[in-house]
Protein backbone atom coordinates (compact mmCIF):
# COMPACT_ATOMS: atom_id res chain seq x y z
CA UNK A 1 0.00 0.00 0.00
CA UNK A 2 1.41 3.21 -1.24
CA UNK A 3 1.08 6.82 0.31
CA UNK A 4 -2.42 7.18 -0.85
CA UNK A 5 -3.23 4.18 0.24
CA UNK A 6 -2.01 5.30 3.97
CA UNK A 7 -3.76 8.89 4.03
CA UNK A 8 -7.35 6.79 3.14
CA UNK A 9 -6.48 4.68 5.95
CA UNK A 10 -5.62 7.24 8.40
CA UNK A 11 -9.05 7.39 9.64
CA UNK A 12 -8.71 4.04 10.52
CA UNK A 13 -5.54 4.34 12.81
CA UNK A 14 -7.05 4.50 16.02
CA UNK A 15 -9.23 1.75 15.44
CA UNK A 16 -6.38 0.09 14.66
CA UNK A 17 -4.06 1.34 17.51
CA UNK A 18 -7.30 -0.33 19.83
CA UNK A 19 -7.13 -3.32 18.12
CA UNK A 20 -3.07 -3.96 19.10
CA UNK A 21 -3.65 -2.01 22.60
CA UNK A 22 -6.34 -4.84 23.30
CA UNK A 23 -4.58 -8.07 21.58
CA UNK A 24 -1.20 -7.03 23.91
CA UNK A 25 -3.51 -6.80 26.92
CA UNK A 26 -5.08 -10.15 26.07
CA UNK A 27 -1.91 -11.88 25.18
CA UNK A 28 -0.36 -10.59 28.63
CA UNK A 29 -3.95 -11.75 30.84
CA UNK A 30 -3.43 -15.33 29.04
CA UNK A 31 -0.13 -15.05 30.06
CA UNK A 32 -0.83 -14.14 33.74
CA UNK A 33 -3.84 -17.20 34.01
CA UNK A 34 -1.22 -20.10 32.66
CA UNK A 35 1.37 -18.79 34.36
CA UNK A 36 2.66 -22.24 36.34
CA UNK A 37 4.00 -20.46 39.23
CA UNK A 38 0.67 -18.54 39.96
CA UNK A 39 -1.41 -21.49 39.51
CA UNK A 40 0.71 -23.00 42.26
CA UNK A 41 0.49 -19.66 44.48
CA UNK A 42 -3.17 -19.78 44.25
CA UNK A 43 -3.12 -23.48 44.58
CA UNK A 44 -1.29 -22.41 48.31
CA UNK A 45 -3.44 -20.02 49.14
CA UNK A 46 -6.27 -21.94 49.00
CA UNK A 47 -4.62 -24.69 50.79
CA UNK A 48 -4.12 -21.83 53.84
CA UNK A 49 -8.15 -20.80 53.46
CA UNK A 50 -9.20 -24.78 53.76
CA UNK A 51 -6.60 -24.91 56.76
CA UNK A 52 -8.37 -21.63 58.52
CA UNK A 53 -11.82 -22.76 58.16
CA UNK A 54 -12.19 -19.61 55.38
CA UNK A 55 -13.80 -22.10 53.16
CA UNK A 56 -15.36 -25.85 53.26
CA UNK A 57 -14.11 -28.92 51.85
CA UNK A 58 -16.78 -28.60 48.91
CA UNK A 59 -15.76 -25.12 47.72
CA UNK A 60 -12.17 -26.30 48.33
CA UNK A 61 -12.40 -29.10 45.92
CA UNK A 62 -14.34 -26.94 43.47
CA UNK A 63 -11.66 -24.19 43.13
CA UNK A 64 -8.40 -27.01 43.22
CA UNK A 65 -9.90 -29.06 40.19
CA UNK A 66 -10.56 -25.57 38.50
CA UNK A 67 -6.69 -24.70 38.93
CA UNK A 68 -5.28 -28.09 38.27
CA UNK A 69 -7.59 -28.10 35.20
CA UNK A 70 -5.14 -24.60 34.42
CA UNK A 71 -2.26 -26.27 35.25
CA UNK A 72 -3.08 -29.26 32.84
CA UNK A 73 -3.89 -26.85 30.31
CA UNK A 74 -0.12 -25.43 30.93
CA UNK A 75 1.73 -28.39 30.09
CA UNK A 76 -0.46 -29.69 27.33
CA UNK A 77 0.07 -26.08 25.51
CA UNK A 78 4.26 -26.74 26.27
CA UNK A 79 3.95 -29.98 24.82
CA UNK A 80 2.39 -28.66 21.34
CA UNK A 81 5.03 -26.21 21.11
CA UNK A 82 7.82 -28.68 21.68
CA UNK A 83 6.29 -30.54 19.07
CA UNK A 84 6.08 -27.85 16.96
CA UNK A 85 9.71 -27.42 16.84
Amino acid sequence: MGLIGEILMLPAAPLRGAGWVLRQVVAEAERQYYDPSAIQRELQELSRQLDEGLIGEEEFDRREDELLDRLQAVQERRRQDQGEY
